[in-house]
């Protein structure tokens, strides 16, 4: 069954000292909070990567046909003790496609994600995937190598700067 292969995947990681990770992606954990929960129940010792972008575009196959999409916050919120990393996407479905946004310009909660993270004491990793200018699984989306730079570093920066804004609100509060 899929979770006896995912045991032994995830042995076979850990046996070599490599931590494995599952995404909610387009995939059985993908389906909704409650699949990614039952992995993590049914694989012991395997942890999350949550990508904020994910459930935007992702029907929540716990819910009737047809499916709505999912609720960043509301996954996050349901796994987000099994994180160990964040991939940062953010983006608006307009029921046919994603359109993707700068972090917290869409629907992925970004800024609230990494709030609640950081002022839950969160030490894991933050990568940023984008999606403006290049899609490494869509041939369609084009833009010249300058303009797709040109992107990731204002994502990039964009991010860092949302981060910092999050800490120094977070040391005012605390402060």
């Amino acid at each position: 069954t899929r979770f006896e292969r995912l045991r032994e995947f995830t042995k076979m990681f850990l046996d070599a000292g490599i931590q494995p990770v599952h995404e909610n992606c387009m995939n059985y954990g993908g389906m909704g909070w409650s699949y990614t929960l039952a992995i993590i129940e049914n694989v012991p010792g395997l942890k999350l990567v949550f990508d904020t972008g994910n459930p935007i575009m992702s029907d929540d196959r716990t819910k009737p046909v047809p499916h709505p999409k999912q609720s960043s916050w509301e996954f996050y919120s349901n796994v987000k003790d099994h994180v160990i990393y964040i991939h940062i996407k953010d983006g608006i479905w307009d029921g046919e496609k994603m359109n993707y946004t700068f972090p917290g310009l869409g629907n992925g909660d970004v800024r609230r994600v990494i709030e609640d993270a950081i002022s839950s004491g969160y030490d894991g990793g933050i990568s940023i995937e984008p999606h403006l200018g290049a899609v490494f699984h869509d041939d369609s989306v084009k833009t010249d190598d300058e303009r797709r730079y040109a992107m990731y570093v204002e994502y990039g920066k964009r991010m860092e700067a949302m981060i910092n804004d999050i800490k120094a609100s977070l040391e005012g509060k605390n402060g």
